[in-house]
């Protein structure tokens, strides 16, 4: 039988494998660690903790809760929902805060339409006209609520004075109930206009142009370009507005509180749910009722919200 040896190994091979020459030793990646990934989202989340969630928390908790009249709460249970529910100011100001907020949602298409003339290729002074549709977006509410206040006026309005140069007789808009949410709705539009238009702006410049030649080529014009291939690659954008339009409309008060009194006739007509709340919370001192409306409120929105992201699906087109 004959044994045959083995080779001798030479000194590279004796050596162990982290140590030999050209070889690396692997070693972790210490961005892999998951304390990173809480370095970075540790102070946005909890801002959304501080600022978000536990006045969430703690409106919910006051909802249960009467206030005293020198301090302090005592626990009643489901006592300010129950009120709530019978209260007739909810169901009024759950009317007007709808009807305010389908009026607002015309502005939707009216951004629409603006931004596809601004994005008119050659327009001259598009610069300047973006600049006066957004400078509103920037002016303070006050500011706002007090010109408009004055266009309205029914005894030296120039809404009146441009109505009577026509022969139309004007009237006290702020103060007919018939008139008086529409008037401020109108001007809630005109402030968010600038917003919605920028955001169209930046989904118009978003479309290929490629598609658009090829749409020339077929003999497509321009309102069947604007309806077949705009709004439905414009669609991820009106979806978008159309969000953050229904939750801002919903929470309309300060044009309300400006530009109306307590005293003004057309209040009844123009009361939001977020008014009942500042009424109950800080005019009666209720703070367990206003808690309650308040969070009220807070499940409109969301259950609204999600409806609109399932309806999504049948009408917002993504690339």
């Amino acid at each position: 039988m004959t044994v045959t040896a083995s080779p001798p190994r030479t000194q590279a091979e004796r050596m162990p494998e982290a140590t030999r020459p050209g070889i690396r030793r692997r070693r972790r990646n210490p961005g892999a660690s998951p304390w990173w990934a809480l370095v970075f989202i540790g102070p946005t989340a909890l801002g959304i903790a501080v600022f978000y969630l536990w006045p969430t928390v703690r409106t919910l908790i006051i909802s249960f809760t009467k206030s005293g009249p020198f301090g302090g709460a005592e626990w009643v249970g489901i006592e300010n929902y129950a009120r709530l529910f019978q209260d007739p100011e909810l169901i009024g100001a759950l009317r007007n805060t709808a009807l305010y907020t389908v009026i607002a949602l015309i502005g939707i298409p009216l951004a629409v339409g603006i931004a596809a003339l601004l994005n008119t290729s050659g327009l001259k002074g598009r610069s300047a006209y973006r600049t006066l549709y957004f400078i509103p977006v920037v002016t303070m509410p006050a500011a706002i609520a007090l010109v408009w206040r004055m266009i309205y006026n029914g005894d030296y309005g120039v809404l009146n004075a441009a109505l009577g140069s026509v022969g139309i007789e004007g009237r006290s808009w702020l103060t007919d109930p018939n008139t008086a949410l529409v008037a401020i709705a109108v001007v809630g539009i005109w402030a968010g206009l600038g917003t919605n238009i920028v955001i169209f702006l930046a989904g118009l410049q978003g479309i290929p142009d490629t598609i658009m030649e090829a749409a020339d080529l077929d003999g497509a014009g321009p309102v069947r370009k604007f309806f077949s291939i705009t709004i439905p690659l414009l669609s991820p954008s009106i979806f978008f507005v159309s969000v953050i339009s229904v939750i801002g409309a919903l929470q309309v008060f300060d044009l309300i509180y400006m530009m109306l009194g307590r005293s003004n006739p057309a209040m009844p007509n123009t009361r939001t749910v977020v008014y009942l709340f500042y009424e109950a919370g800080f005019l009666d001192n209720d703070r367990g009722y206003a808690a309650a409306v308040a969070f009220l409120l807070l499940v409109i929105i969301l259950v609204l919200t999600v409806v609109q992201f399932r309806l999504q699906k049948k009408w917002v087109h993504y690339e």
